[in-house]
């Protein structure tokens, strides 16, 4: 795994068409490697705009911080 730290949002389009919110938490064990735990939110979107505003009301995401798949 790369050291370099993931963004800590994934937006991916599931093959419905609609937009799934993964939310990555980074962490660092004793040795300085990174453990990143991801959970997927239940809820879908239509548009990756409106993945964004969800992202940023409940977990205070700013821009730079999403990456898409």
């Amino acid at each position: 795994m790369s050291r370099i730290p993931v963004k800590p949002f994934l937006i991916t389009k599931d093959e419905q068409g609609m937009f799934r919110l993964t939310v990555r938490v980074t962490r660092f064990n004793s040795q300085n490697y990174p453990l990143v735990t991801a959970t997927l939110q239940d809820e879908t979107f239509k548009t990756m705009a409106a993945t964004r505003a969800f992202a940023r009301e409940f977990f205070g995401a700013e821009p730079g911080q999403y990456a898409t798949k």
